[in-house]
């Protein structure tokens, strides 16, 4: 009898604002590179892969995100099923949506539930810990992965151990334990405990009857928006009016803390959930002095810091146990001690309404990104890349005008009735309201410098006429 394949469901639809100014709303960490080339989506796909442990893998996530998704587990080979949450409703319908449509592929389905911001080291650890798992969840329970603990720390809930279910490693849930002050969390780790990872191994028509049981109206309304789901350029989107009728809650509050159905296995692998620059530091490689350095950084006498620099040299000297963060529009430093005070910073930046709170300066885009390099009173000077084969919605712009020029490729411009090739060192001149497209015919990226000019250069003066990626 062949063994059965566990369906991983990636949770990849959140932002980590504790990780500014590198994640933000725009952007979230779980598509950037923090540990490593790839970024932890990425890693986290590659870890699911291996064919005979796991099926393909679903991947839920929000619409903003959809292009990232896709695109990113396209880069690695692997065929997911992106499924779009019409709104955020935690944890709660999210892994409850990934349960029914794995069930529906397989009625017997038994689903991983993982998330895609977090690192785990050890494959082979990680792949032996969820084989060992499959059993219990083939036997009905819904196992927890804790995590043995490599010191107290207070930011991770805890998971207390019963006795054995008559599997080898897995264990009873006597108690879920939430973030504990310092002195709890070292008794704790002595008494053997372990951190809540987050992560559950479950058979779907157990998780989704535990869930009728406690959360009806949930259940109700997930089944629903996966019966009503449409398929959208390749996409599953959820319906939005029967998914925004579930309660907004998390998976632990919903089931895993009021069945009697839970179990744990200790997973033994090195893991991060990358909540904080200090995670980051607790999980990468250090130099001789102790320091987590990426992208252009140079140290002097510095010592225990994390120092992440995207684009420009950062030096460090004769400091100690500080985060240094250096992006192209913001740059953040404190103590690492402070870490989890990033997101209050967050906060108070939003409130004052500035847009590096949430947006990048390099947007990302469908069709490729630009870059805003520079802005004055009436105009603004983008970089643009356009991927291969790739067009931008047919638009119009009511209070600027533009001019390109192609600096690397071959443009197709549209500009009313009249299509134009532009080849690199030429340029083409867009007057206001004239109803134009830009696409890239070529093989190579096409990149181009356009300068706008007007008297309002606000993102939100376009009025897309036609758009194959199905924006409004």
């Amino acid at each position: 009898m062949a063994r059965t394949k566990i369906i991983p469901l990636l949770l990849a639809g959140g932002s980590g604002t504790r990780l500014w100014p590198v994640s933000r709303d725009a952007m979230p960490k779980q598509f950037l590179p923090l540990v490593g080339e790839r970024s932890t989506y990425q890693q986290a796909l590659a870890r699911v892969s291996s064919p005979e442990l796991f099926a393909p893998p679903i991947v839920m996530t929000a619409d903003d995100f959809r292009f990232f998704a896709k695109a990113q587990a396209d880069e690695l080979g692997i065929d997911a099923t992106v499924v779009l949450e019409p709104m955020r409703r935690d944890s709660g319908p999210a892994i409850a949506a990934g349960a029914a449509l794995a069930r529906k592929r397989d009625p017997g389905a038994v689903v991983l539930a993982i998330a895609a911001d977090h690192v785990i080291l050890d494959q082979d650890v990680f792949e032996a810990t969820c084989a060992a798992g499959l059993e219990a969840a083939e036997k009905g329970s819904i196992v927890t992965f804790g995590i043995l603990p490599s010191s107290p720390k207070t930011s991770y809930g805890y998971i207390r151990r019963g006795a054995s279910v008559g599997i080898d490693g897995v264990s009873v849930v006597d108690a879920f334990v939430e973030k504990p002050d310092a002195p709890t969390a070292a008794r704790y780790v002595a008494d053997g405990y372990l951190w809540n990872s987050g992560n559950f191994l479950f058979g779907a028509e157990t998780l989704l009857t535990e869930l009728a049981r406690f959360e009806p109206e949930m259940a109700r309304a997930v089944i629903a928006a996966v019966d009503k789901a449409s398929l959208d350029l390749g996409f599953v989107r959820l319906d939005a009016e029967a998914f925004g009728a579930a309660p907004q809650k998390s998976i632990d509050y919903a089931v895993m803390e009021r069945t009697d159905r839970t179990a744990v296995i200790e997973g033994r692998f090195r893991w991060s959930d990358i909540g904080s620059w200090d995670a980051v530091f607790d999980i990468a490689p250090r130099d001789d002095a102790g320091n987590v350095t990426s992208g252009p950084v140079e140290t002097y006498e510095a010592q225990d810091c994390i120092i992440h620099a995207e684009d420009r040299l950062t030096v460090a000297l004769g400091v100690k146990d500080l985060v240094i963060v250096t992006t192209p529009d913001a740059v953040l430093v404190l103590p690492r001690s402070r870490a989890e005070d990033v997101k209050a910073a967050v906060a108070m930046l939003k409130k004052q309404g500035r847009s590096e709170a949430t947006a990048h300066r390099l947007a990302h885009r469908p069709w490729g990104h630009y870059d805003s390099l520079d802005r004055g009173e009436r105009y603004q000077v983008k970089r643009i890349v356009v991927s291969p084969g790739a067009q931008l919605s047919l638009q119009r712009h009511y209070h600027r005008a533009e001019h390109w020029v192609v600096v690397r490729g071959t443009a197709e411009v549209t500009t009313g009735e009249t299509k134009s090739i532009v080849h690199e060192n030429e340029s083409i001149f867009i007057p206001i309201g004239t109803v134009h497209r830009l696409a890239n015919p070529g093989k190579i990226p096409l990149e181009l410098i356009e300068v706008q000019t007007g008297s309002y250069l606000g993102e939100d003066d376009i009025v897309r006429l036609e758009d194959v990626y199905r924006r409004e």
